[in-house]
């Protein structure tokens, strides 16, 4: 007993130096930060930076489906192989790009979760960082319109180089700086190991591109295995990591493993407020490039109205139904598709990796809509090319929300840390997030089966449907609990009110006023 009170003792007094150690660095760091803030009076919050660079990253990304969806057919043209040649070309040019870009994004947002922090200097490099990440897809351009010749290759990992160097020019700055940090680095008592562990994460894609300029010259298919390791390069690492620990019968932990930025495991931290942002920028700018078509190409020629029409404006404008009428069809279903987007991220506590992953792919089908939208106008009524274009529409939209519902899956597997009580399971909206995460790939499976069976199945008719989901959305609630009242009565389920037995814990983390909403 003795011993054990001794031992007790001397870890208790243990605590107290260490806490003693930490009162005293964090006091220092007070003292110094504060001397160096008064000599930097241009320190600003990173908010407008971070929500220009979301909005900028957003628009190229989403821009790259233009030249996908002014893609011209011939009514006599078969679609499925014009969609053949295309999505060796364009369509493939488009995902890739779009999955580069927003890599290059994650990249910027687990950087600045870093730098908390800015003034000029971080400023005018996070200028010359985002102009090299919008030159991005001209490059991959190049490279998918001449793959046999080096120079799309060697333009594109030169600009993924100058970026690399340019975020370890931005850390750097950010550690001779430290009131520019994030506050777990600044009281840190060891912040140079986070400087060398970020920097040598930051520097393993310029240093691989750099051997996928060389192999260019030599072996060039070797440079795009290169190119697609380094897309893919955390979750390889990660898997490896499994694979290893697996064979040497252990849990084999590296110190890197326990910092908190710049580690590759898939419930890595991301920031919540800027996945919303990128999200609602690309939501924003595929609803805008629908009115731009409209625009475009629904505007009477006054001549022909005036020879054709006798002047009359709203008899030219009837010819232009099917077109309004797919507008409204598209504007819906990308609206709702936002809306159920921000219903889960209502009750989400914490994004990670993981999920920012399932949201990319699911925004990539998302800038896919104005394509479906041109398909669904493209050919005549009645036609086999028509049928199959409601079908490539309905594809995209089922895979769009689709991966919605991954990102609720994924984060039920940590509830706890990602969500609110009132989703997890067992919680109050649990079965309600659930129908509506699930509406969508259930409507556009519905619709791809039914134009299965159905030849005389017509793109007005699914721009219809497609407007009548939303009255689907408004009695879902009730469709949900007649449907909970039903199994409990067909299964004889004695289940206590939910009501009573979830536990509203004080969780901060959310607003009352979302909660509410």
């Amino acid at each position: 007993m003795e011993e054990n009170d001794e031992s007790e003792i001397i870890e208790h007094h243990d605590d107290e130096e260490m806490e003693k150690r930490r009162n005293h660095a964090h006091s220092f760091l007070e003292s110094v930060t504060s001397s160096e803030k008064d000599g930097h009076s241009s320190t600003q919050s990173s908010h407008r930076l971070l929500a220009y660079s979301d909005a900028l990253i957003a628009i190229i990304a989403t821009v790259m489906i233009l030249p996908v969806a002014h893609t011209k057919f011939q009514n006599n043209e078969e679609l499925k192989e014009s969609i053949q040649s295309l999505l060796t070309t364009k369509v493939s040019v488009y995902l890739m790009t779009f999955l580069i870009v927003t890599v290059a994004w994650a990249a910027h947002v687990r950087l600045f979760q870093v730098i908390s922090h800015t003034d000029d200097t971080l400023a005018l490099l996070n200028l010359a960082c985002m102009m090299l990440i919008t030159f991005l897809p001209y490059t991959f351009s190049l490279m998918a319109t001449f793959p046999d010749n080096v120079v799309g290759m060697v333009f594109f990992c030169a600009c993924v180089i100058v970026i690399g160097l340019i975020q370890s020019s931005i850390v750097l700055y950010g550690f001779r700086h430290p009131f520019l940090l994030n506050d777990h680095i600044q009281m840190s008592e060891n912040p140079a190991y986070y400087k060398q562990h970020i920097l040598k994460v930051i520097m393993k894609v310029p240093i691989m591109c750099i051997f996928a300029i060389i192999f260019s010259f030599i072996f060039f298919q070797l440079s795009y295995v290169i190119l697609a390791i380094v897309i893919f390069l955390p979750y390889i690492s990660q898997s490896l990591k499994w694979i290893r620990n697996k064979a040497i019968g252990g849990q084999v932990e590296d110190d890197a493993d326990h910092v908190l930025f710049y580690t590759y495991h898939p419930s890595e931290p991301l920031s919540k407020e800027r996945v919303e942002a990128f999200t609602d920028g690309v939501y924003a700018i595929v609803a805008t490039l629908l009115i731009l078509d409209i625009c475009e190409d629904n505007v009477p020629n006054p001549s022909v109205v005036n020879k054709e029409f006798n002047g009359s404006l709203i008899a030219a404008l009837q010819d232009y139904g099917p077109e309004y009428l797919a507008y409204f069809g598209s504007f819906a279903t990308v609206g709702l598709l936002w809306f159920v987007h921000h219903s889960l991220f209502l009750y989400v506590t914490k994004a990670t990796r993981l999920m920012g992953l399932f949201n990319t792919f699911s925004l990539a089908f998302v800038g896919g809509l104005p394509l479906a939208y041109q398909l669904t106008n493209e050919f005549p009524r009645g036609s086999r090319n028509e049928l199959e274009a409601v079908q490539i529409s309905c594809v995209i939209i089922f895979f769009a929300g689709l991966f919605q519902l991954a990102i609720w899956i994924v984060a039920l597997f940590n509830e706890r840390e990602t969500l609110h009580p009132y989703v997890r399971y067992g919680g109050q909206e649990h079965t309600f997030m659930l129908a509506k995460l699930s509406l969508y790939p259930c409507v556009a499976l519905g619709t791809f089966l039914l134009t299965c069976v159905l030849s005389q199945f017509s793109a007005p008719i699914f721009h219809i449907m497609e407007i009548g989901v939303p009255f689907a959305f408004l009695l879902l609630r009730l469709l949900v609990r007649v449907a909970l009242t039903l199994l409990k009565w067909l299964f004889g389920l004695v289940r206590p009110d939910v009501d009573r037995i979830l536990v509203v814990e004080d969780d901060p983390q959310l607003p009352i006023n979302d909660i509410v909403a």
